[in-house]
Order: structure tokens, then C-alpha cells, then sequence
């Protein structure tokens, strides 16, 4: 009997699957017939409610970073802390103690971490609001609102750099950036020395920052994180188990003793003031942009206001993100959209709260904010008149709505963005929710957009969580196919992680204010993690990972399949190795598929193969660099992916970050515009893009960066950004702001031309409270 490529690819990929089910399945009958004292070894139960208590004071205690003031010595000190990573469980090789005190308006924390080698300890991060994962850093997470699944994050390094985020229903976050979303900010002080015996820090958090207004019967969620970077050595209070991490809001500890404390309401008035230029190249006449030079010069105000414990009212008028970071460039090789991530403080501050996944690992979202306020085609901004929301939680509720309107520019006609979430909290992190989406525009071709959908999230055993949603939209000229409907699973323990989903899309759902890579799909997912931990040098853990992705269309034609073996190492010292052994795809295309300028990928059904090899340095080292080659077929040709990436730094002050990568064609038989058969040299190209990042901090509060881009598939092969903070008072800027090239990148699925733009901007706010 004979096979087809995609039969075998399928099967293939089940017996691989089915092995390590099966080899997990030997391991876990293997380990019931262990002694009971292997037992006791391989599974550590959770300690009972990790409690502590703050103690009040008149005077604030000095902030100096050191806790030589004898006030601290009023509080008792923490110092139980046990190891997540590496030897979970196992008491923590540097001792750690933590001092709560709390006045009428504030709370305080005197965090010493003791450290067997000073000289070693990594600090090197004085920007504030960036990854501190390179550097040894202590982390407090509060949950005042005692829910269990909500929480802030304020997190330092020894040189006191302050990075703060939010835990939205227990979401856990990429290990690169850290816990939480760092797109809230709060108001906050810090100082940290090193001294012969480590480092010591000192922490002040008003309650208003917080939004904090109960005065009696206190108890919030508490808990503490000490991460030592040289040993790649995670320590909690409390939640140490592997599967759980800072971000299990519901393995946290309890925080007792506050009591009559002032109002901590939240009341803040930002207004800004911006001048500046802009000029665009004659280029883009007809496109909606405006040729030549302009002069900028507008203002605008925000407010935060504390309606009630743990509820936030945002107001915005006339906002400007001129500030926001820049997208790093991509080059996209595939028919399907890319993600890029919100960047603008507005929509990420407590962004968590309408977070709608639409299937685990996909990337989708029934919201998504990049698609209001920028042109999703050309990147450029559109301008907003202004914009409200309340967000977070009453009682057992979480809640999420705003409203943001936007003016006309261009080829956008105004527009108008309603938004509404909902979710009731169950046990143990688990959820049921519902959302809504409103659009109303101008554009007498689609004047509206609806999007409506419930979800949940359910939890058990605290390892296994049940995913499901389903959802509608409604658009002018449809009137069926609109629907999207899933459900998925992921089980999680210490060696193995399974995760299943089944999603099918309709061909017409359209979420325009959403991110959704493909329509007209029956998707079925399953990943299957074998994660062992021998007893090797050097060596933390390896993976054995295989997964199939088989995505038929609704009237059951194949057009994605997917199935890949990979194999990872993980070194105690951060070093690691990613490589595919074998990646073996199917892909039909309906229409020609645009690779690069006037060179298209005729329709038909491609079948191909891949590897990849990746090694990543030791992170805490000056200098890391990680190496990426992926190699074999692709589509009718061959394709080569090299990158490099690499981190200098010099010292806490000077840093550079250096990222390079070649795509390399070698097509076969290509078509050119209106189907024309070009020769096969005619699809053969090279693109080249990257980036050269270097950062100077005069200080804690002034900081400079420069970023310089290259993407040889555009006529201006060069962009750059400089930009200059000063932080001269808590939440308030000075920024001056020079753009060369494109800010916001574009979310269609091809490579479109790019206009060149060069702006200055200086931008001044001033962060008020009555």
C-alpha cells in the first residue's frame, strides 16, 4: 500500500508522539514502584500558608539603601526562602531576609541579600523599566486586593533599578522580560548598596499606588522572589514548586498587621506638551501622507483616578505616543501576518485585563490595541481624540472597558472603538468570561465591526488547565461563517508538558480590532514535552519535544501541516542549545504568495524540510552571543536563515546589543507578476536586516539610547532612533525623541514599502497630584 507525503508526515509524527507518551508512561510506573524513600525525595508536598507581618511606625525609616537605621530592626525578618531553580525545594544557597514596615501612608521593605562572593554578583541595568534577567535582582509581588490571582510587581537590581508590572489572572509571561506585564507604572522609591557581605536595598510604596483604601482587618497576598544570576539560582517565599513560579498568585503568602492607614487613593494629572518636525519625502504624495516638513507642536492630558480598591479610571485627550519604542524590524517570509506587541503606555497599562487568547500557542487575540490609533497597512499613526477606561477588579469580579475615538488622517477615516470585558473568578486561578467589541467608522464600505465571545479557563489539580472559547463577528456583506470556536488542554509537571487544542475558524470571522493569522481552518494542535533532569555536569535539563499542527480548511482540504522533533540542553550556567532535528511541512496556497518585490510563489501544494541549530553563551558573562542557522527546502527552492545576536557590556552605564540575520533564496521555477514563468535565477536573493543598540545611563534617571536598523529589501536600507529621558521628578519626563525611518511596523501579511520619516520631537510631562 502506498503513502503520500503528508500520510507519511502524519504518521511519522504520531509514533514520535506516542513514544514519548509511552517513555513518560515507563517513567511514571517506574517511579510508583520506587521506595518510599525515593518518594520523599521526588515529591515535595507545599508547605502550609506562608504568613508575615508588617510593623507600624511614625517616621519613615532612612532610604538609603542600607538598613543601618535602627527602626528597621523593629520589624522581624523573613529568611525562609527555598530554591525554585535549580533544586526545588532545597533550602537557598544565599540566605535572604526581608523587614515589612508600613506608616500612614506608605509601606517599606529592607530586603538583605547576603552573598557568600560579593565581587560576583551581576549588576549592570540602570535603565529603568527594562529586562533586569542579565542581572541579580530582588522581586516583591502584592496582591492587595487578596484574590489570589491578580498582583503587583516591583522589582530591583543592586544598583537599586526600578522595573514594576502586573499579574493578570495568573499570566505568566516570556522568561526573557520578566514577571509580569511591564506596561503598568507605578510611583515608587528605591536605593540598593553593595556592601562585603552582598547587597541590601530599601523599598518605599505609597498606598495610593496601589489604590489601596482599606484601613482595617488587612491581609494581602505576599510574596518574594531572589534571583542570583551567576548560579542561575531562583529563590522564593512561597510557590517554589517548579510548575508554579512568582506568577501563581494562589501560592503566595499572607501579609497581616496593616492597619489604620490614610486614604490611599489614587489621583494623578499628566499633562505633556510636544514640538518638534516632521518631514516626509516627496515619495509619498497620494499615499494620504503629507510631502515635505511640518512643524509639530500639540498637547494633551492623562488621568488616573481610584474609583474604588482595585478599580482604575484611565482618561486620555488628544494622546500622543512620540515616546513609545520603536518596532524592531522583521522580515516576513511567510503568507501570514507577523505580531508585533503594543508599545503605547495607554493601552498597555493593565493590558492583562482584556486579554482574549483565541488557542494557547497560536498568537491570536479577540483584541488586539495595536489596531486602533495605527494604520495597519502603512504603520503610521493615527491621531486620537481621546480615550477612557476602567479596569479591575470588585469582589469576585474582573472588569475591563474602553472607549477610544480617533479623528480622521489619511487614508483612516475616524473612527470609534468600544470595548468590554468581564470575567468571574472560580477556584485555584480558574475563570469564566465574556467580551464584546464595538467598531464604528466612517468608511461607507465597513461601517462597523462587532465582536462578541465567551471563554474559560478551568484549573485542576494545579497542573492541568482546560481552555475553551467561543466566539462571533458581524460585518457589512456577511452573513454566515463568522465564528470561531476552541478548546484545548495543558498538563504540566516537573518532567513532562502536554498541551492539545482544537480550534475551527470560520472562513468569514473577521476581529478587525483582533489579531487572527488564519481564517477558513480546522486546526488541531498537540505538543508533547519530555523534560528529564540527569545527574550530568553542567547540565540542568534537556527536552524532547514533538509536536503536529494539521490545519484543513472547513470543507476539509489540507492546507498547513506541520510536524517537528527537537531537541533542547539547558546548562546551570545559562547556556543552552535549541536545535530541530526535523521540521517537515505542508502548505497549499490558493492564491500566489509575494516573497520578495516582483517575485511570487505560484498556487499549488509545497511540501519541504527543515533543521535548525542554535546555541546560546553563558548570561553572566560581559559579552553573550547566541548563534541560529536554519537550512533545507522551502517551498519550490532552498532557504538558508543565519542570525547572530550578541549583548555587550562594557559596565552599568554602557551597553550594546548587536542582532544580524541572512535570509539566503535559491529558488526553482517562479512566477513574476500576472503569473509570467521567470528564470530560476530570477527568485534567487539575499536579505540582510538587523539592528545596533547602544545605551548610556548618566544615572538612574537619565538615560540615552541609540538604535540603528538595516533591511536591505527596502530602498531606505537604514533607519535610526536616538532618544534621551530624563526622569527629573517620580512619573515625570523630559524626553527628546529623533526618528529616521518608520516607527510603528505594518500588520499585513507581505513586505510593503516603507516611507521615510524623519521626526524630531521633545516631549515634556509632568506627573501632578491634588
Amino acid at each position: 500500500m502506498s503513502v503520500s507525503l503528508p500520510e507519511r508526515s502524519q504518521i511519522s509524527a504520531c509514533v514520535f508522539v506516542l513514544g514519548l507518551l509511552c517513555h513518560s508512561s515507563l517513567l511514571l510506573n517506574a517511579q510508583s514502584q520506587a521506595s518510599p524513600q525515593t518518594k520523599e525525595r521526588q515529591i515535595r508536598v507545599q508547605e502550609p500558608l506562608r504568613t508575615a507581618s508588617a510593623s507600624r511606625i511614625d517616621l519613615a525609616p532612612k532610604l538609603d539603601g542600607t538598613l543601618d537605621d535602627p527602626i528597621w530592626q523593629q520589624a522581624s525578618a523573613i529568611d525562609n526562602f527555598l530554591q525554585r531553580e535549580p533544586f526545588e525545594g532545597q533550602p537557598s544557597t544565599e540566605k535572604t531576609e526581608v523587614r515589612i514596615l508600613y506608616s500612614k501612608h506608605e509601606v517599606y521593605f529592607g530586603i538583605t541579600c547576603f552573598d557568600s562572593d560579593p565581587k560576583r554578583i551581576v549588576a549592570t541595568e540602570l535603565r529603568r523599566d527594562v529586562s533586569q534577567e542579565l542581572d541579580d535582582y530582588f522581586e516583591i509581588i502584592i496582591d492587595s486586593a487578596h484574590d489570589r490571582r491578580n498582583a503587583y510587581v516591583f522589582q530591583i537590581n543592586p544598583l537599586g533599578t526600578q522595573r514594576d508590572a502586573l499579574i493578570t489572572e495568573e499570566q505568566r509571561t516570556d522568561s526573557g522580560t520578566g514577571d509580569g506585564d511591564p506596561g503598568w507604572d507605578g510611583v515608587w522609591t528605591s536605593e540598593a548598596r553593595i556592601t562585603k557581605q552582598g547587597w541590601t536595598a530599601t523599598v518605599a510604596i505609597p498606598f495610593s499606588t496601589l489604590n489601596f483604601m482599606q484601613s482595617r482587618d488587612v491581609i494581602w497576598g505576599i510574596n518574594f522572589k531572589r534571583f542570583i544570576r551567576r548560579k542561575n539560582e531562583e529563590d522564593l517565599w512561597s510557590g517554589w514548586r517548579r510548575v508554579y513560579g512568582a506568577a501563581r498568585i494562589s501560592q503566595a503568602g499572607e501579609l497581616h498587621g496593616i492597619s489604620e492607614i490614610g486614604s490611599g487613593r489614587l489621583f494623578i494629572v499628566k499633562p505633556y506638551g510636544l514640538v518638534g518636525f516632521s518631514h516626509f519625502p516627496s515619495s509619498a504624495a497620494g499615499t494620504g501622507l503629507t510631502p515635505g516638513t511640518s512643524a509639530l507642536y500639540t498637547g494633551g492630558v492623562d488621568v488616573k483616578l481610584g474609583l474604588r480598591s482595585n478599580l482604575v479610571a484611565n482618561l486620555t485627550a488628544n494622546t500622543d505616543f512620540a515616546d513609545a519604542d520603536v518596532d524592531t524590524q522583521q522580515f516576513n517570509l511567510t503568507p501570514y501576518k507577523l505580531f508585533f506587541p503594543e508599545k503605547r503606555q495607554f493601552f498597555l497599562e493593565n493590558a492583562g485585563v482584556f486579554n482574549f487568547p483565541l488557542g494557547g500557542d497560536s498568537g491570536d487575540l479577540l483584541f488586539f490595541s495595536r489596531q486602533i490609533g495605527i494604520d495597519p497597512i502603512t504603520g503610521e499613526e493615527v491621531p486620537i481624540n481621546g480615550g477612557a477606561k476602567v479596569t479591575g477588579s470588585i469582589g469576585n469580579f474582573e472588569l475591563g472597558v474602553m472607549d477610544v475615538d480617533t479623528r480622521s488622517s489619511g487614508p483612516n477615516p475616524y473612527a470609534n472603538y468600544a470595548v468590554a470585558r468581564l470575567k468571574r473568578s472560580l477556584w485555584g486561578g480558574s475563570y469564566i468570561g465574556v467580551m464584546g467589541i464595538d467598531k464604528r467608522s466612517g468608511n461607507p464600505f465597513d461601517s462597523f465591526n462587532q465582536t462578541s465571545g465567551a471563554d474559560t479557563r478551568l484549573v485542576f489539580y494545579k497542573n492541568l488547565v482546560v481552555n475553551g472559547y467561543a466566539t462571533q463577528t458581524r460585518t457589512p456583506g456577511f452573513s454566515s461563517g463568522q465564528t470561531n470556536v476552541g478548546a484545548g488542554f495543558n498538563y504540566q509537571t516537573n518532567w513532562l508538558e502536554v498541551f492539545a487544542q482544537h480550534r475551527k475558524v470560520g472562513p468569514n470571522f473577521n476581529p478587525e480590532v483582533g489579531f487572527l493569522e488564519r481564517t477558513d481552518c480546522i486546526c488541531n494542535y498537540l505538543d508533547v514535552t519530555f523534560k528529564p533532569r540527569p545527574k550530568l555536569r553542567g547540565v540542568r535539563e534537556l527536552n524532547f519535544e514533538g509536536f503536529i499542527f494539521h490545519a484543513p480548511d472547513t470543507h476539509h482540504v489540507l492546507q498547513t501541516q506541520e510536524w517537528q522533533n527537537t531537541f533542547r540542553i539547558e546548562f546551570n550556567n545559562g547556556s543552552y542549545s535549541d536545535d530541530d532535528i526535523v521540521d517537515v511541512f505542508t502548505q497549499r496556497l490558493i492564491t500566489p504568495f509575494n516573497i520578495y518585490k516582483n517575485i511570487f510563489i505560484p498556487v499549488g501544494e509545497y511540501h519541504w524540510t527543515r533543521h535548525q541549530v542554535t546555541y546560546g553563551s553563558p548570561q553572566d558573562r560581559r559579552l553573550m552571543v547566541s548563534l541560529f542557522e536554519r537550512f533545507g527546502t522551502y517551498y519550490n527552492g532552498h532557504l538558508n536563515e543565519a542570525r547572530v545576536r550578541a549583548t555587550y557590556r562594557a559596565n552599568e552605564r554602557l551597553s550594546f546589543n548587536f542582532a544580524e540575520q541572512w535570509n539566503r533564496f535559491k529558488l526553482g521555477i517562479v512566477a513574476g507578476p500576472a503569473g509570467a514563468v521567470l528564470p530560476a535565477a530570477a527568485g534567487d536573493f539575499s536579505v540582510v536586516f538587523g539592528s545596533f543598540q547602544t545605551n548610556y545611563s548618566f544615572s538612574r534617571f537619565l538615560t540615552l539610547s541609540t538604535l540603528i536598523q538595516m533591511d536591505t529589501a527596502n530602498n531606505q536600507a537604514a533607519s535610526a532612533n536616538i532618544r534621551l529621558r530624563w526622569n527629573y521628578r517620580p512619573d515625570s519626563d523630559l524626553y527628546v525623541i529623533y526618528t529616521a525611518g518608520q516607527r510603528f511596523a505594518s500588520l499585513v501579511a507581505a513586505n510593503p514599502p516603507q516611507f521615510y520619516e524623519n521626526r524630531l520631537a521633545i516631549k515634556f510631562t509632568y506627573s501632578w497630584r491634588p
